[in-house]
């Protein structure tokens, strides 16, 4: 089950990516630091934000949305300004594409054998239910 998560982590997040994270996608991991997602029929499995709080929230965070994020990028078809936020399992990404200081809101499903790019939905809280 996922944990809640503190703004100084996400902060955190940030400054080592060096841009905003969505503000809906923010405020959807302070409620929950990961968990799972229904889109385009198939299942997700959210990336957390690392969590340095304690040993079991960092064992719990190991696979964070920076961790995950450069593990894609040893794909050559990998957008150079995305953000891996979630996984299904068979290597495609949810991403977050970065458009100057900050991540727009908009989710795309990354294909990892075509590079493909589709629109999912205009915001994670389409995605997510509380």
């Amino acid at each position: 089950m996922p944990f809640d998560l503190s703004e100084e982590f996400i902060t955190a997040a940030e400054q080592a990516l060096g841009a905003a994270l969505p503000d809906d996608y923010k405020a959807a991991m302070r409620r929950s630091n990961g968990g799972e997602i229904e889109s385009n029929a198939d299942s997700w499995t959210i990336y957390p934000i690392a969590d340095k709080s304690d040993r079991k929230r960092l064992a719990r965070t190991s696979n964070h949305i920076l961790v995950e994020t450069e593990a894609c990028r040893e794909w050559s078809n990998f957008p150079e300004h995305a953000l891996a936020i979630a996984g299904n399992c068979t290597g495609d990404q949810l991403v977050y594409l970065r458009n100057g200081p900050s991540f727009g809101s908009k989710v795309y499903a990354w294909s990892h054998e075509t590079g493909g790019l589709d629109a999912v939905a205009d915001s994670i809280s389409e995605l997510m239910s509380d």
